[in-house]
């Protein structure tokens, strides 16, 4: 690895956050705190810890806004290696979408960006924000905005291995709203992805794309007809999904079923629930989320990894179910 990275966190005067993040976290009572937390874990580059960590990954989960302003979550894979960082601004991607996945259409110079690199053997978790600066016949690079880590609270442990064999023999079909066979999918889930975003015109350090990671016990995304409710858990009260959700109220969701490779993609509106019933009933709910969907893919056998189930989180000790 080449040019190594230096040590210092968030070089501007101005708050690596926006109105929508800060917002939450004042009225959470934490702005103070992590504001001197993020000045020195968010970076405006990868330091070398992450950029290792990236390129010894077999996926890189990715989140974007297409050009009706919709946020959908999606990933590239590959073999251990087709990430790679020339430098400490940059993150490499030898890998085209997944075929009729939404980032199909989202591959442009300019497009933001939010990347998260996930190690679920381990727990590790690390993310990026940035935006795509150079692409080819054969993948596509990112320039970092944002860099910062994760904890590893609420990710299931599985083993994964890439799978050399495409095509994947996938079959997709588009659908408005849920049909019965993505709200299966999505009902016994314990994990998902969600995409937001926050785009001004005035250009702001935090401006872009997000994706992150969300888990639970099966069962912890309830389905009701084409509305989707799940809990928000104890986390590191930076609020960067639900901050963009404050501001924008969409989002996009991607699950993935594990045992038959099928992937479904979906976006809609956003809703924070602060307080209520289904709250209350809730165990280790600190908030809940309500996504109304209105778009829907569902693409069979296109999840190019090898998983073994190990072990649900710790965490999960202290959360309930709807049930």
């Amino acid at each position: 690895m080449t040019n190594a990275a230096p040590l210092a966190g968030w070089p501007h005067e101005a708050s690596p956050f926006h109105e929508g993040e800060l917002r939450i976290q004042d009225r959470l009572g934490f702005k103070e705190r992590v504001d001197v937390m993020a000045r020195r874990a968010v970076r405006t580059f990868m330091p070398d810890q992450h950029r290792e960590f990236f390129e010894q990954l077999p996926f890189l989960v990715l989140g974007t806004v297409d050009d009706k302003g919709r946020p959908w979550a999606s990933l590239v894979a590959g073999p251990p290696g087709f990430i790679t960082s020339p430098d400490a601004h940059h993150l490499s991607i030898a890998a085209r979408p997944l075929p009729s996945s939404p980032l199909e259409t989202q591959i442009q110079n300019g497009t933001a960006v939010g990347v998260l690199g996930l190690e679920p053997p381990t727990r590790r978790r690390n993310r990026m924000n940035g935006t795509i600066c150079q692409t080819a016949e054969r993948g596509f690079a990112i320039e970092v905005t944002q860099s910062f880590g994760n904890c590893p609270r609420y990710i299931q442990t599985r083993t994964t291995e890439f799978l050399n064999e495409p095509p994947f023999q996938q079959s997709a079909s588009q659908h408005k709203g849920l049909t019965e066979v993505t709200a299966n999918i999505i009902a016994k889930a314990d994990t998902f992805y969600i995409a937001t975003a926050f785009q001004n015109d005035e250009n702001t350090l935090a401006n872009g794309a997000d994706v992150s990671h969300r888990g639970g016990k099966p069962g912890f995304v309830r389905v009701a007809g084409n509305k989707l409710s799940f809990p928000d858990f104890n986390g590191n009260r930076i609020f960067n999904t639900l901050g963009n959700i404050e501001m924008n109220p969409r989002a996009g969701l991607m699950f993935i079923d594990f045992d038959t490779r099928d992937m479904v993609y979906l976006t809609g509106s956003a809703k924070i629930i602060w307080e209520g019933q289904d709250l209350e009933d809730f165990e280790g709910a600190e908030r809940l989320v309500e996504i109304e969907v209105e778009e829907t893919i569902l693409v069979k056998r296109s999840f190019p990894l090898k998983t073994s189930f190990s072990e649900y989180s710790p965490f999960l000790e202290k959360t309930g179910s709807w049930s």
